[in-house]
């Protein structure tokens, strides 16, 4: 019986073609809520593979699903992400980005592929190339899932809110096992799993602190806000520092305040932005409490004109690997990425960033792995890491990140291949 290792080499596309599509998609992002010229490319794409796909656009926004029924077996969801951010690209690359677009508030923003979102759009695509020219070898049914929005932490939620596994909308299959995966800073042509504990979960907030505003000469007949928003900013400091166990783990980061335009003027409101990071539901829970606690004590402490006002802006779910389900991958990676310019490592280091694709499988009680792979050229690395300088490699949302387009394309692409045959290929 020819090996899931061989069906990906010997049914492996092309990949000229795909570097170029990497090129035109790097060129092309799009925000997260706005990808739809990336969502309609992909459609196109996924037609001129097979015309077997059964297509369902606009899931949740731009979201996209992909569906391919090869007989009786398990049914198996890929994932990839599609938005861009709003960073100014500083690659120097001849195809980097030079896309602008107005962001949710109406603000003019430049546009980059700074996660790699691009990187994941492609590989899924030429995993859907292998695995339609291998699809003799297995059987069951094949879901291709493109996610809008991921970076707001909102993309997978909206798409199971908008009815994708449900018969009367849009009825994608419920898969049996779901597989996600994400380019990082690590060397080129590396991938990795990890059971358990993958990501930690992430929640973002806009708090308003509520004052009382007047001339800067009279701050006695004022509320003052931005006195308040200092107190609430160094009281948050102490969640962390002295109610989570030094064991566990969590970030409370207070990442910009603003009140008022005058120097001369007390303004009326002051506004924090803070995220939080947690690697357990109970820590989690606790440190989103605690934060509207001390805030509203401060806010009291003032004599604020009314109580703060809290508004979620991200929210992103722990992300735990289901140990079975990540087994049955390790097997199938090892033997597959055991030689050549690829390594596995099964114990990869848990991820200090958030994903949400989780959601696509959590929401039906399925069980999934998110597995990484690198895209850091070799000389770059071996450099950085020559002169024991790691961490001048630029990472995932910096203006200058770029994956080395091989092998990490190659990589990347047979990873869900062949995490996708792990669970269809025939047994028979």
């Amino acid at each position: 019986m020819t090996s899931i290792s061989q069906l990906a080499a010997i049914h492996r596309p092309d990949l000229g073609p795909l570097e170029e599509l990497y090129r035109y998609l790097h060129a092309n992002p799009e925000l997260s809520n706005q990808e739809s010229e990336t969502a309609a490319h992909i459609a196109k794409l996924l037609r001129d593979i097979s015309a077997d796909f059964v297509i369902k656009p606009n899931i949740g926004g731009h979201g996209l699903a992909a569906i391919l029924n090869n007989g009786d077996g398990p049914t198996v969801l890929l994932r990839a992400d599609i938005d861009g951010l709003p960073v100014l690209e500083r690659t120097g690359l001849p195809y980097a980005s030079t896309k602008r677009m107005l962001n949710a508030d109406g603000v003019e923003k430049p546009v980059m592929h700074a996660c790699g979102h691009d990187m994941h759009i492609t590989c899924l695509i030429g995993a859907a190339q292998l695995l339609v020219a291998a699809r003799a070898s297995w059987a069951g049914t094949l879901v291709l899932a493109f996610q809008p929005a991921e970076e707001r932490g909102t993309g997978a939620q909206a798409m199971i809110d908008d009815g994708l596994y449900d018969a009367a909308r849009h009825g994608v299959p419920v898969p049996d096992v779901a597989l996600g995966a994400h380019v990082m800073p690590f060397r080129s042509g590396g991938i990795g799993t990890r059971r358990g504990l993958v990501a930690g979960s992430a929640d973002s907030m806009r708090v308003t602190l509520h004052g009382r505003g007047a001339h800067a000469s009279m701050p006695h007949r004022a509320v003052d806000p931005v006195v308040m928003a200092a107190s609430a900013v160094m009281r948050l400091q102490t969640i962390v520092a002295r109610e989570v166990d030094p064991a566990d783990s969590a970030v409370v980061t207070v990442a910009s305040i603003h009140a008022g335009d005058a120097e001369n003027v007390i303004a009326d409101d002051a506004t924090l932005s803070i995220d939080t990071r947690s690697v357990t539901r109970a820590t989690r829970d606790r440190v989103m409490g605690r934060i509207r606690d001390l805030v509203r004590a401060e806010s009291a402490a003032a004599m604020a004109v009314r109580e703060p006002t809290f508004e979620t802006t991200r929210s992103f779910p722990l992300t735990v690997n289901d140990a079975s389900v990540t087994a049955r991958i390790e097997d199938a990676f090892a033997e597959h990425f055991s030689e050549g310019p690829s390594q596995y490592n099964r114990d990869i280091p848990r991820l200090a960033v958030s994903e949400d694709f989780s959601i696509l499988a959590s929401a039906v009680d399925r069980p999934y792995c998110f597995f990484l792979y690198g895209g850091t050229g070799h000389e770059l690395w071996d450099k950085a890491e020559a002169d024991g300088a790691l961490e001048r490699i630029p990472t995932n949302h910096s203006g200058s990140f770029a994956p080395a387009i091989q092998p990490t394309l190659q990589t990347g692409l047979d990873g869900y291949a062949v995490g996708a045959l792990a669970f269809l290929v025939r047994r028979d």
